[in-house]
């Protein structure tokens, strides 16, 4: 996948733009840098994130002492050109600290809910089946799965029909849960979901 500097940016009087970088897949913002012409062309050749340090007045790739580097999806520039957000699929922590994000493990937005979800499914599956709900069900085999999900698809249909709309949501919540229970069981990750959907998006202008 090749990644394009967007044209006309507007850097400031010391050469460099502000970057804002976004996981892909959760849409959480990670962190913020600064980059300046040769950072961005060095990210568009290699497909990883390059950005300027300020402090030490140095190119750096990121996660070139961590191993915890960023594969560039693409680069999109605000409307006045001063500012950039970098898309970007993150191998590892994002913060120095070893935080997921600069602002924290946690996601602080509603659609990051579902990579936050996924990231606790996954922990499950080597966990004890004392430990929780999502081990104690993995541990019953896909299977058990299947059967909770044919369940909960009935409990939507219900809900739909003839509950309330607090209800709607709650019973959707559950499938959508043991949905992706089920993914993590074929390792399939649930941004696949999203990507067929944004696909399709795509395709339908």
């Amino acid at each position: 996948m090749s990644v394009v500097v967007p044209e006309a940016l507007a850097y400031d009087a010391a050469g460099l733009i502000p970057v804002v970088v976004q996981e892909a897949d959760s849409g959480d913002v990670l962190m913020v840098a600064y980059a300046n012409r040769e950072a961005l062309d060095r990210t568009a050749q290699t497909g990883q994130a390059h950005f300027w340090s300020r402090s030490r007045r140095a190119l750096w790739r990121k996660g070139e002492t961590s191993g915890h580097g960023m594969r560039v999806r693409e680069m999109r520039t605000d409307c006045d050109r001063d500012a950039l957000l970098m898309v970007v699929d993150p191998a590892g922590p994002a913060c120095h600290t070893g935080s997921r994000t600069c602002f924290g493990d946690e996601t602080a937005t509603s659609a990051g809910m579902i990579g936050e979800l996924g990231r606790v499914i996954d922990s499950r599956i080597t966990a004890s089946p004392e430990s929780s709900y999502t081990a104690r069900l993995l541990a019953k085999g896909p299977d058990q799965v299947l059967k909770k999900i044919g369940e909960e698809a009935t409990e939507v249909v219900l809900a739909a029909k003839s509950e309330s709309d607090e209800r709607l949501a709650e019973e959707a919540a559950d499938l959508v849960y043991h949905l992706m229970v089920a993914m993590a069981q074929r390792k399939v990750p649930f941004a696949r979901v999203l990507e067929v959907l944004r696909a399709r998006r795509r395709g339908s202008r």
